[in-house]
């Protein structure tokens, strides 16, 4: 993809706390993106299996994007939903190609603006994929700059087609997360 292609873009976020955030995003970036994420109410049997609703996600929305963009604020870190879109955007199947990955920190989170941030208060499974000397995503912090965001997404495409394979090795979440949300996850 060049620098002025429209990139489909799956968003991850807490929908509850996040929304507001996640709708300011796609509408800052026009037509730069596509959204291909998933909305309140997409998934509306919630008396589906745990794998069906894994399925959906993955093939239904995340089968189109080329990038994952999750929106870090202060509880998406517990959402077992968030963790299931991470690694379902990190799997390279025959529904999909494994997705870019890039983080944004939103300014109501603890990290906002700090470098270096605390690893433990964003999903672990993008942690874990910002880490070491040549890591597969990486954390940003909000702006409203759309220009700065696609240079962000176009890199983050980028290294999904050069690294080596993103580590989806810790277990899915089978719920949400109920510790303090000031503790983060624990190793």
């Amino acid at each position: 993809m060049t620098q002025h292609q429209r990139y489909p873009v799956f968003i991850s976020y807490y929908h509850e706390e996040d929304q507001g955030y996640k709708e300011q995003l796609v509408r800052m970036m026009g037509n730069r993106i596509a959204d291909c994420s998933v909305d309140i109410g997409s998934i509306v049997d919630t008396g589906l299996h745990i794998d069906e609703i894994r399925r959906q996600i993955r093939d239904d929305f995340i089968a189109d994007a080329t990038v994952t963009i999750v929106l870090i604020g202060p509880r998406t870190w517990q959402r077992k939903h968030v963790d299931w879109e991470i690694h379902a955007s990190l799997r390279d199947t025959d529904h999909n190609v494994r997705c870019g990955l890039l983080g944004i920190v939103l300014p109501d989170h603890p990290n906002f603006r700090r470098r270096p941030y605390n690893p433990h208060l964003i999903p672990q499974r993008l942690a874990l994929n910002c880490a070491g000397d040549n890591p597969y995503a990486r954390i940003r912090y909000w702006t409203q700059q759309p220009e700065e965001v696609q240079s962000w997404i176009r890199k983050a495409f980028n290294r999904s087609r050069r690294q080596p394979d993103p580590d989806t090795g810790l277990p899915l979440f089978t719920d949400n997360c109920t510790t303090e949300p000031s503790r983060g996850w624990q190793d």
